[in-house]
């Protein structure tokens, strides 16, 4: 298999391919359109009463998810009911094959660095989910001799990802829904999914899932589907500091009336489309897979020093956020206005204020950790939590740096050359260092689509167990 990231237009036609050989058993259709203009398609496959809706492409720099759910949709085609999850009689299939296709543009334009499944790409030719111990879980999906991803380097110059109420799952919680929040919204209100699967990628560390309500029984197909490709679980994340955490890896958002919900914002999830499903009853899994992967994410080990560790991880961020917006204050006069450029927005709303909300919100970790007095003391934070903290504070310069390389390069004014050698050879520094400080392993993207498709289905069957006997 050509271990390569599809582009929108591929896994459009593949989506094609797979309709025209199981005619009636899969439909394409339009569900919107996109601020700029593109379809907003959706495949459906079964006929079953139940749909379970997947969500590939939330993030345009998160590319995984086009293999993901056309395996998913493959399997749900063929009928092959080794789950009932994939039984085409008792589920329908509702999969958004790219949510917002105007970031996935802007990312496939980077330079065209991503690696996964080509243009020769079988949707009918997927490896097959197997039927071994869990739901949706099997042989023949393990690690290989796949080409690798990129580097961290040619990642971050080329990724791209819109500011938040840019971001379809998230322009309701920012700022007001936008054209895709929209198709989304009344595709869920028309289907009434019980389960939602919202697929994404992380640039660095191990395989999570975030639910809106637990699902009982996924822990057990979920880790084991993760140690068959060798993706760490991720004890610890960012992305869910204060949610309950009932076995590894799986985050379960507190109830609207939890006092955590204050914390990192969540306050303000039920806005966001991940929620949506719970107005019909259903549940909503976020499923996270690594582009490169690290242990360090996994170590349970307590951290004798987390309070001072944190304490220098929100200097880091706040220190390269610094840097990057000197050197775009010294171009901003030349630089395409942030009205009509995409990648200026982004840049504008990270030095406004995002570096420093990043670097403040794990402070009451911090404070956490700094009350244990014993070595036993559960207020210790792990090594898994600092290092995925330590990930997200070298992230966020890095991600800012590689869009201004990219305005720098494509501008003809004579101070853009100084100015990118200036900033570049930050970027350079900074992604030596995160290579050292997490030793990253790349995943090749076959590990990383079977890891993910696994996951979902064996989320969709956890799901539609909980509905009980119709």
């Amino acid at each position: 298999m050509n271990d390569r990231y599809l582009t929108v237009a591929e896994v459009t036609d593949s989506a094609r391919q797979l309709v025209s050989r199981f005619p009636g058993t899969a439909r394409l259709r339009r569900i919107g359109t996109s601020r700029e203009g593109r379809p907003l398609l959706m495949l459906s496959v079964g006929h079953g009463p139940h749909h379970a809706l997947v969500v590939a492409g939330p993030h345009p720099d998160e590319r995984a998810a086009a293999g993901t759910a056309l395996a998913v949709a493959k399997s749900a085609a063929r009928g092959d009911r080794l789950s009932a999850a994939t039984d085409p009689s008792l589920v329908t299939w509702d999969i958004v094959l790219c949510l917002d296709p105007d970031g996935a543009a802007l990312a496939e334009a980077g330079a065209h660095a991503g690696r996964g499944l080509g243009r020769d790409f079988d949707p009918v030719s997927v490896p097959d989910l197997g039927s071994g111990s869990g739901p949706g879980f099997g042989p023949g999906l393990g690690p290989g001799s796949a080409k690798t991803p990129a580097s961290l380097a040619s990642y971050y110059r080329t990724a791209y990802r819109p500011v938040a109420a840019e971001q379809p799952e998230w322009a309701p919680v920012a700022a007001h829904p936008i054209p895709e929040t929209l198709a989304l919204l009344g595709v869920i209100d028309e289907l009434r999914p019980f389960v939602q699967c919202s697929l994404h990628s992380t640039d660095v560390g191990g395989s999570w899932v975030q639910l809106t309500r637990d699902l009982p029984g996924l822990a057990v197909p979920f880790r084991e589907s993760a140690e068959a490709v060798g993706i760490p679980l991720q004890r610890g994340t960012y992305d869910a500091l204060y949610w309950e955490n009932p076995s590894p890896a799986i985050y379960v958002l507190p109830p609207p009336d939890s006092a955590v919900r204050l914390a990192a914002g969540s306050q303000d999830i039920a806005r966001s489309t991940w929620c949506a499903p719970q107005h019909h009853g259903g549940v909503t899994a976020i499923v996270e897979v690594p582009i490169w992967a690290t242990p360090m994410v996994a170590d349970t080990t307590p951290e004798p020093e987390a309070a001072r560790t944190l304490s220098d991880l929100a200097d880091l961020v706040r220190d390269g956020g610094r840097q990057v917006t000197a050197v775009l204050g010294k171009a901003r006069g030349f630089l395409p206005p942030p009205e009509t450029d995409p990648l200026r927005r982004v840049l504008e709303w990270m030095a406004a204020g995002l570096y420093d909300l990043v670097a403040t919100s794990w402070q009451p970790l911090a404070q956490q950790a700094a009350a244990a007095k014993t070595p036993d003391d559960p207020r210790h934070l792990t090594r898994a939590q600092v290092t995925t903290l330590d990930i997200v504070a070298r992230r966020q310069p890095l991600r800012a740096a590689g869009l201004l390389l990219r305005l720098l390069e494509a501008s003809d004014n004579s101070a853009a050359p100084a100015l990118h050698d200036e900033l570049n050879g930050l970027f350079a520094t900074w992604c030596a260092d995160f290579e050292t400080a997490v030793h990253p392993r790349p995943v090749p993207v076959h590990a990383q689509v079977a890891h993910q498709t696994r996951t979902a289905v064996a989320a969709v069957e956890c799901a539609l167990k909980a509905l009980g006997p119709d």
